[in-house]
């Protein structure tokens, strides 16, 4: 293959970048910033000399400074990663009809801007007949409207038994702005008014949004992998349920179900295929041409409803690779992803993969889980984590120093990805891990680090239960 990649990340995904171009042989350019300088994702380049390859940018979502770092480096294609642009379909677009134009290993901007607004996504899930969580798909401004379809989804909760409850959210909101719970009807107009008021302070727009409040569910995923040549295939599904008070994921396993974990009241298996079903079939219809995740969620009696559409790479993807066998092998799906955006052919098909055996990712991070997961800052002065045949770990703090925690950003430190034949071996296997792991460090008040290794170890056993 051909070209150079800006790689526009940081800390381990941009490592796992690095690793995917040179497996490619493609060169490529990384970025860093002040706080990032002794990360390992810029120690493993050089940052000066005629063979620099790392150039420092005052921060990561600065599209000026990367785009004329790209233009100085010539480089061909960028790599958002996930999280700053990787899914900010203006950027995307730029990026590719600018002057000097460039690969955006991502889809393409028209499908990252209809599948990034939730309201379209779910518009668009609804007409192909795939179960969106019930409420409206379009923003409601008008009050007696609004409290029709709240009475109606309070009905519709009581006939099926379920404790009665809706969301009134400001359309316009994300980031979990602008949502409030309405659990009884003669609630509902004082809410709807007073999230209506603060939309329009707030985004400027009005709109409301109402749904059923599902509690006691399972959050899913589907890993799509999809070509320019309009082929797609699917890696299975995931479990993503543990998660922090933050909704940050802390733990996902792969399948999404397993009868050897829980005893469901549906058949798991059925769900699943389900799922992934419904998934491609939203891709097949928005021409959908790389990778990307449609998330779930299952409620305790196995109904499925979408979520959302990330169009992006996901922290997690390996977690569904370790179960995937293709040519006898796991993918590696940022090399796909990779090698499809710059327009190859996929070269397989949905009959040459393979799923087989159970994979866990436990996410290593410096917190209090005790206090609401807040983040602990500090230095690493020992990061020793075990190395097995059944094990990978993905991390950009060095072993072999110490390791000064940036402020500026999540302290994750590392994903360790397990895996084995069944799913109790794989839980088996990620508390052998565990145990061997040593992190040590302190910070200014010379008090020792807090992780968040104890509350991965005590949740092993929630995995895939209601």
């Amino acid at each position: 293959m051909q070209g150079k990649v800006l790689i526009a990340n940081r800390g381990e995904i941009a490592i796992r970048i690095m690793e995917a171009c040179q497996d490619l042989g493609l060169e490529y350019v990384v970025i860093y910033t002040d706080a990032d300088r002794d990360s390992e994702h810029v120690c493993r380049n050089q940052v000066d000399g005629p063979r620099q390859n790392a150039w420092r940018v005052t921060q990561y979502t600065d599209a000026n400074d990367i785009l004329a770092i790209a233009d100085h480096t010539l480089c061909t294609a960028i790599h958002p990663g996930y999280g700053f642009f990787s899914e900010d379909f203006r950027f995307a677009r730029r990026v590719t009809i600018r002057d000097r134009p460039l690969i955006f290993i991502g889809p393409n901007w028209e499908v990252i801007k209809n599948l990034g607004d939730k309201i379209n996504t779910k518009h668009v899930a609804n007409r192909l007949g795939i179960p969106t969580i019930p409420g409206t798909d379009t923003p409601i401004y008008n009050e007696m409207e609004a409290e029709e379809i709240a009475q109606h989804l309070f009905d519709m909760q009581e006939e099926e038994e379920i404790q009665p409850a809706v969301l009134v959210k400001a359309a316009a909101g994300g980031g979990g702005m602008g949502i409030e719970e309405v659990t009884q009807i003669e609630q509902f107009r004082q809410v709807y008014r007073r999230v209506q008021n603060y939309a329009k302070r707030q985004f400027g727009d009005g709109g409301v949004l109402i749904e059923q409040r599902l509690t006691d569910f399972n959050h899913l995923e589907v890993q799509l992998v999809c070509s320019r040549h309009d082929e797609r295939v699917h890696f299975s599904s995931r479990n993503c349920t543990i998660q922090s008070t933050g909704r940050q994921k802390r733990i996902e396993a792969a399948p999404g179900f397993d009868d050897s974990c829980y005893l469901y009241d549906f058949n798991a298996g059925e769900v699943l295929d389900k799922i992934v079903e419904y998934s491609l079939k939203l891709a097949d219809y928005v021409k959908y041409d790389n990778v990307g995740t449609w998330e779930w969620i299952v409620s305790r009696s196995g109904k499925p409803y979408l979520l959302e559409v990330n169009t992006r790479i996901q922290v997690e993807n390996d977690v569904s690779a370790r179960i995937s066998y293709l040519n006898d092998s796991h993918p590696n799906l940022i090399r796909e992803q990779i090698r499809l955006a710059l327009g190859e052919p996929m070269g397989y098909s949905q009959e040459d993969i393979t799923f087989h055996g159970a994979s866990i990712e436990l996410r290593i991070v410096a917190e209090n889980p005790a206090r609401d997961f807040s983040p602990w800052i500090g230095t690493i002065t020992k990061f020793d984590l075990p190395q097995y045949e059944w094990a990978v770990v993905y991390s950009h703090v060095p072993a072999d120093r110490p390791y000064p925690i940036p402020s500026e950003y999540d302290p994750n430190l590392a994903l360790a990805l397990v895996w084995g034949e069944s799913m109790d071996q794989a839980k088996k296997r990620a508390s052998e891990f565990l145990d061997h792991t040593v992190i040590e460090g302190e910070n200014s008040s010379g008090a020792g680090i807090l992780t968040n290794l104890e509350y991965l170890r005590n949740n092993l056993d929630r995995l895939l239960t209601f």
